[in-house]
């Protein structure tokens, strides 16, 4: 299991904004969201890179129950501009303060991991940082930029901040063509004052909205974490919304509280219900559908873009017959 920390290295509190709220009770985790650790040598392998070349992971930032699979296969998600996020998300474990200066060797350093790792798919996402003028726009295009210089073949998936009251910063990443482009939705409208509360429930809907608008190539993704007491039909309603703005790629995870300060856990969603969501999702036209208790947003994201290709392939195909 994944051993998550309230503290970090000289003993400071992670999240200090959350220390003077009231400790939520940690429910047990039923049989079929324990996971166990990895002994694989490649998930050392792994480890050993990621710490040579001083990479930040949101695998472990953010505590994933997914690293030992992940990282036995080479696959890690890379979280760039920092490990101090602007935001306190109250499902987020990843730390909150006031960020450090940008690094600006951190995209070639990037790009020499992906050429390192060798992989055929890379996903990179970051901490909010709305101190910047752009969110980080800039920084997140410069990595695309260098990943593509140093291994041509890996496609690019990019996991973005919301990019709230940053004119101009959505077009400055699109215009440097990631092969995907994701941001996570997170919950329904009705929780995010308490879940999300610096972010905008229909701004995030309109963001992936607009990339479609400027880049119909792009392949658009967004995520929705289930257990903080949303309702079937909330969720219906989401997906809906996520329709609308044409994206085509949706995964639904279990919610797992990171500390006892965190966003407590109401339910437990068992596996038959995550199965009755894909299925919903796929009658309401999403190309890719990824339902389960660790489902998370870049979890078999190599593997979910050969799908997405394919997926895409043939609803042209039907498209032509149809015509």
């Amino acid at each position: 299991m994944v051993t998550i920390l309230d503290t970090i290295g000289d003993k400071r509190p992670r999240h200090p904004e959350k220390e003077h709220k009231p400790d939520q009770p940690v429910l047990k985790k039923p049989d079929w969201i324990r996971v166990r650790a990895s002994s694989s040598p490649v998930f050392t392998e792994t480890k050993n890179i990621v710490r040579e070349i001083n990479l930040v992971t949101v695998c472990e930032e953010a505590g994933c129950p997914n690293i030992g699979e992940c990282w036995s296969k080479k696959h890690a998600t890379m979280m760039i501009m920092g490990e101090i996020c602007t935001r306190a998300c109250a499902f987020c474990n990843v730390r909150t303060g006031k960020p450090n200066a940008l690094d600006i060797t951190e995209p070639g350093n990037v790009a020499n991991a992906v050429a390192k790792l060798d992989l055929n798919h890379v996903v990179i996402t970051s901490v909010d940082r709305d101190d910047l003028d752009d969110g980080g726009a800039n920084h997140i295009a410069d990595t695309i930029h260098a990943i593509r210089e140093a291994s041509p073949r890996t496609t690019v998936e990019v996991l973005t901040p919301d990019f709230l009251r940053k004119d101009g910063a959505l077009e400055i990443v699109v215009k440097a063509k990631p092969d995907v482009f994701n941001h996570n939705i997170e919950t329904v409208p009705g929780h995010y004052l308490t879940v999300r509360p610096g972010a905008r429930y229909y701004h995030s809907i309109r963001l992936l909205e607009r990339v479609k608008e400027i880049d119909p190539t792009i392949f658009t993704k967004s995520g929705l974490m289930v257990g903080f007491g949303e309702t079937r039909n909330e969720i219906l309603q989401l997906m809906d919304d996520l329709r609308v703005a044409n994206v085509d790629f949706l995964t639904i995870g279990q919610y797992l509280q990171p500390t006892k300060k965190h966003h407590r856990v109401e339910r437990f969603i068992p596996p038959d219900e995550f199965e009755s969501f894909k299925t919903a999702a796929y009658s309401k036209g999403f190309l890719l559908v990824s339902s389960s208790p660790l489902t998370r947003s870049s979890y078999h994201a190599d593997e979910d873009f050969a799908q997405l290709r394919v997926a895409r392939e043939k609803q042209l195909a039907n498209a032509q017959l149809a015509d």
